[in-house]
Order: C-alpha cells, then structure tokens, then sequence
C-alpha cells in the first residue's frame, strides 16, 4: 500500500514515496552511465541490491523509461528521453538554437544536431534532416566522444576542465591515442576560431563543423553541429560555416547570451 511506502523528511518536512524515490535513482543510474549498463553496475550506482534493481528495471521497461537490450543490458528508454526533450525545451535558449538550426538547415541542406552536455557526456538532443539524407550511426541520445567529434571538441574548450575530467578519462581508457593529444592546443585553437572541425573516426565519410550556443550566464548551453557528405562541394563548406557561426551567435544573443570575440 502506498501509506507502507511514504516515508517521512526532516521534521516538518515533506512526505514522499520511498519506491518513488528509489525509481528514480535507478533511472538517473541509467542516465549517467554514458550507454546500456549491466544490472549490477546500475544497482551499485544507484545504492540498491541486483534483485531490487531488477524489479526497478521492469517497471521502468513496462513504462518506456527504460529498455532492455543485448545481453540484459538496459538503456534509456523512449519515455525518459521524451521527457527530457520536454524540459529542454521549456528553456529559451534551447528554443532560439532550435529555430535557428532549422533555418540553417533549410539554408544549407546540411544536416545539423544539437548536443547538450550531461553525466555521460555531450549528448545529441536534437537532430535536423538535410536534403540528402545522411545514413549514420549517430541519432537522437548518441553520446558523442570529446576528441573525435567537433561538437565535443567545443565541450572541452569552453566547459570547466573538471566538467570535462571523467568523460575524457573514459575516452583515454578506450583510446589511447587520445594520451598524445595537446588538449591545450586544442582548447586554444577552437576558442580562437568560435568553431571546431572533427575527424574521420567518428563519421566515416562525413565532414563534420560545429560553434557553441551560450546562455545568458555567459556558460556554453549547446553545441550546433553540421554534417556533411561527398554530396557536398568542399568550396562551400566555408560559407556554410559562416551560417552556422551566425546561426549560433543569433540564438545566443537572442536568449540574452553574449558571443564571444574572436
């Protein structure tokens, strides 16, 4: 019964619902593991037992929040990133990138995405078809990887270097190439610039540019990034940049943000 689970808060605190507040650290384990987890690092993550964890799971499955892949592996669900997208949404500085990357889009026939940075990492929330369509592997939850991508190049030139620490020892534990990199070259370069260029690795075949957005504190809220294929003539990847640069420091100043001088 529900009276059985209310626990109570500090004196004259509010009641809440201990399975309530247990689900929904199980879901922010889910969103902080960076991609589908095992069962017991989820329960450890969230400070509960394999068996309760499981049981957590299936509701959270049986909801959408959650889903279960290969080798019992649980992800995000639907319902959760759906969730998410709605808040995103309600901020004016997600709401004036939206509009301007749509614009962009329409301008250029690239495809773009926007990414926001989270506990796993930089995470592409938004994602804007071009004419032709591209066929990739990155979509809507992808976590990007701070060096191989431009969108996490940005991250990592203009977020807080602790932000960045735990993302980038991950990427070192599974690349690495990334231990020979001159991170402060790079943060210097992308500043200097307002735009970083990423490589091959992530996207076979695709050319790939992005710019920060920031909010009205002056902090990086987003990154726009564009994509671009053979389609495309490499002479007009400089005016489209220019777009995306101006797309970028509209939706900032829009939302009150001020763009940084070169």
């Amino acid at each position: 019964m529900i009276e059985a689970d209310a626990t109570d808060g500090p004196a004259g605190g509010r009641r809440g619902i201990q399975s309530v507040e247990t689900g929904m650290r199980v879901l922010a384990a889910l969103a902080e593991g960076g991609g589908a987890q095992a069962l017991t690092a989820i329960g450890q993550r969230a400070g509960i037992s394999p068996s309760q964890a499981h049981r957590y799971l299936q509701s959270l499955v049986s909801t959408g929040m959650a889903v279960q892949g290969a080798a019992s592996r649980y992800d995000l669900g639907p319902v959760a990133i759906a969730i998410g997208l709605a808040a995103l949404a309600r901020l004016d500085v997600f709401a004036r990138a939206d509009a301007a990357m749509v614009q962009f889009t329409l301008e250029t026939g690239r495809t773009a995405l926007l990414s926001v940075w989270g506990e796993a990492g930089a995470v592409v929330v938004r994602w804007f078809p071009g004419r032709p369509a591209l066929h990739t592997s990155i979509g809507i939850g992808s976590v990007l990887p701070l060096l191989h991508s431009a969108a996490g190049q940005v991250f990592l030139a203009y977020l807080a270097e602790g932000e960045t620490q735990a993302a980038l020892a991950r990427e070192r534990e599974q690349d690495h190439t990334v231990l020979r990199q001159d991170l402060g070259a790079l943060r210097g370069r992308v500043r200097s610039q307002r735009h970083a260029v990423g490589g091959a690795a992530l996207t076979p075949g695709l050319r790939q540019v992005a710019a920060p957005v920031f909010n009205l504190q002056g902090r990086l809220s987003m990154v726009a990034q564009a994509l671009a294929s053979d389609a495309f003539a490499l002479e007009e990847d400089e005016a489209v940049l220019a777009r995306l640069l101006a797309a970028c420091q509209a939706a900032t100043e829009q939302a009150g943000g001020v763009w940084p001088t070169a």
